[in-house]
């Protein structure tokens, strides 16, 4: 098969399309012939050098697939070769095929093309299981998403509304805002141009920036807020005032889905599956895709990507 594979760290140039093994199925995984893949940001910082692979994880980037079963390994019940699937990855996607556990797949909901259910796994994953199973988001509550048009922002946007929160994000410039507020945004707020902090307080902010935004998201928090950190594009290092910390009873989580254990990411994709794709059925939440490219393109979806023009997901497809 071929895969897209990193020669070295660096820019998006260093990602080539080239032949290597086919994935055999471990007990409890199967194959999936993929159609589509999608990006994210963890894809950049692999490619970086900044984001080290887990062990025994494919060295190949893609965290989320779409595509059919064609190998089932032992102890694999429910399935069936030809089943068509997406699935969450820890690594591996940007290939023709690709090994995953059992458990991490996901049948396609209702109403969504095999090809665009590649844009969901990761991004339904990552928000379930942030802005719900770890900050308990409830009806009423105020939620800051930062980037709120990327893949997980628009993702986020959108359930948290459905959940009855009050929803504000950062944005960078009109057309995002427009989007955001098309998804249910009740207030943007342009980075660029506006502080968030005065805007606050939040009962529930989710962070894919890091770095200097450490600080004022606490200042930003309520009583009992809860800041939970999922990236680092603004870097590793960022002062926290612990008395506001403290004096808030508010908490701070640092998290990532790729490192969790299969036990706990079956446990996530199954809330997803009974919770998120109902709401993707009757149209609460729907799919926001930016574009879609050839596999052996990916340099360019990075380039892409690395530009931040974007909205929603950019999906690779192989023919």
């Amino acid at each position: 098969m071929k895969a897209i594979s990193i020669k070295e760290p660096g820019g998006p140039e260093v990602l080539e399309w080239t032949e290597v093994d086919d994935p055999v199925p471990a007990d409890g995984e199967v194959v999936i012939d993929v159609v589509a893949s999608a990006l994210n940001r963890a894809d950049v910082m692999q490619r970086m050098g900044l984001y080290p692979v887990p062990p025994g994880t494919s060295p190949y980037p893609g965290l989320e697939v779409s595509g059919r079963i064609s190998a089932i390994g032992d102890g694999v019940t429910g399935r069936r070769i030809g089943d068509e699937v997406c699935a969450l990855l820890t690594g591996g996607g940007y290939a023709q095929k690709v090994a995953v556990p059992a458990g991490q797949l996901l049948t396609i909901p209702k109403g969504i093309g095999l090809v665009e259910a590649a844009a969901l796994p990761e991004a339904a994953a990552t928000v379930w299981s942030n802005l719900v199973m770890t900050a308990g988001l409830k009806e009423g509550e105020t939620f800051l998403m930062h980037g709120g048009a990327g893949g997980v922002g628009t993702m986020a946007i959108q359930i948290a509304k459905a959940l009855g929160a009050r929803v504000i994000t950062t944005v960078g410039g009109p057309e995002k805002a427009a989007r955001a507020r098309e998804l249910g945004a009740d207030l943007t707020i342009d980075y660029r141009e506006q502080d968030f902090v005065e805007h606050g307080p939040y009962d529930v902010v989710l962070d894919v920036i890091g770095g200097r935004y450490l600080e004022r998201n606490v200042t930003s928090l309520a009583g009992d807020g809860r800041l939970v950190i999922i990236g680092l594009q603004n870097g590793l290092d960022g002062r926290l005032d612990l008395a506001d910390l403290v004096f808030k009873r508010a908490s701070v989580h640092g998290t990532t889905l790729r490192t969790r254990s299969a036990d706990v990411k079956a446990a996530i994709v199954a809330e997803v599956r009974d919770r998120v794709w109902p709401m993707i059925e009757n149209g609460a939440v729907r799919l926001v895709i930016d574009r879609t490219l050839p596999m052996a393109d990916a340099a360019e979806a990075h380039r892409l990507m690395d530009t931040g023009k974007h909205i929603g997901k950019i999906l690779l497809v192989n023919d």
